[in-house]
């Protein structure tokens, strides 16, 4: 058996460690959010003020390698510090993504994530830069978010990662954010796994961050503040019609479910939402279906089907009435300019 360290090594290793500067790079995808890279490095800048000593350091990665650009989606420039070059097994390696993040995992990308990965070095997602690491195979078998715009493809497309609905996601060394300000709460998590509660705190003083969420917090606001009314049977209707969109259920089941009549459930839904709840059931329909023809290569029929329409021509019909387009067409209008996503919507 090895001969156990005295305990004023063990100490010494342990300060040692606490010593040791940790760093983060950050790989910086075409038209990436300047916010969730923003809220992942101003608390580790902070922290090494508030610390007085450098505590964590950082550099900017991609695929064009040291002195070139990298453009995020607001049209700011981010000067690279390296290429896709092997780093350290104790770096943090963050996916910073954005707009059209298909087009910005390139096999170069990919292959970099998965050799970087086989090192050991612990890989994240922020924003859509979960898509990503998710493309890398790097989430197969763990739990996962992503900015909740972005959740009906990701789904589609991943089936072997365990998505969830939370802010942020540690599962062991594969980490992702939701996007906009999750970052925040991811880095104080981390700061206060490294250097401790008070830290952490001190930073979120710093950034007038009131309150720090856990990765038990959900990215969406609650159905009622969301419709901006607080009726408990309205909201328990909303939160049954969200959750089966491809099996649609009728008027008279949902108000059955609720204890009130189907007369009763329009007017509920007249009076608080001015729309017929078959209306609004549609609505939420529509907008999954656009999410996936606009985030996923699914065929439109599939579409139909994943959204509750028996027929091509009934969607078809329906979804021009309401976007003014049919569901080809916007098929068609991916990838150019102004469009935004996992393929081309915009996530915070």
């Amino acid at each position: 058996m090895p001969t156990p360290l005295p305990a004023n090594a063990i100490k010494a290793t342990q300060s040692a460690k606490v010593a040791t500067v940790r760093r983060f790079v950050f790989l910086l995808l075409e038209r990436f959010t300047l916010l969730s890279f923003a809220g992942a490095v101003e608390p580790l800048r902070i922290a090494n003020r508030v610390a007085g000593k450098p505590l964590y350091s950082w550099v900017l990665a991609g695929e064009g390698g040291p002195g070139a650009y990298v453009t995020c989606s607001n049209g700011a420039a981010f000067r690279l510090d390296i290429g896709l070059d092997e780093i350290e097994r104790d770096d943090t390696l963050l996916v910073c993504g954005g707009i059209d993040v298909q087009r910005a995992t390139t096999r170069g990308v990919l292959n970099w994530l998965r050799r970087e990965s086989r090192r050991g070095v612990t890989v994240g997602g922020l924003c859509t830069g979960a898509y990503t690491v998710a493309k890398a195979g790097l989430l197969d078998g763990k739990k996962a978010t992503i900015h909740w715009e972005n959740q009906d493809g990701f789904i589609e497309e991943f089936e072997h990662v365990r998505l969830t609905k939370s802010v942020f996601v540690m599962d062991g060394n594969r980490w992702s954010t939701a996007g906009g300000t999750s970052s925040l709460d991811l880095m104080l998590k981390v700061i206060a796994a490294d250097h401790g509660e008070d830290l952490a705190n001190t930073v979120a003083d710093q950034l007038i961050y009131s309150t720090i969420r856990t990765d038990q917090d959900t990215q969406r606001l609650s159905i009622p503040t969301r419709i901006g009314v607080r009726h408990p049977k309205l909201s328990q209707v909303i939160q049954m019609m969200e959750g089966n969109i491809e099996d649609p259920m009728s008027p008279s089941d949902l108000a059955e479910e609720v204890g009130m009549s189907t007369r009763q459930l329009e007017r509920l839904f007249r009076r608080y939402l001015n729309r017929s709840p078959k209306r609004y059931y549609m609505e939420l329909r529509l907008q999954k279906a656009r999410n996936l023809l606009m985030q996923t290569d699914m065929s439109v029929i599939n579409v139909a089907l994943a959204c509750g329409f028996a027929s091509p021509s009934h969607f078809s019909k329906c979804y021009r009435s309401h976007y003014n387009t049919t569901p080809y067409r916007e098929r068609g209008t991916q990838g150019l300019p102004g469009t935004a996503g996992i393929g081309v919507r915009l996530s915070i």
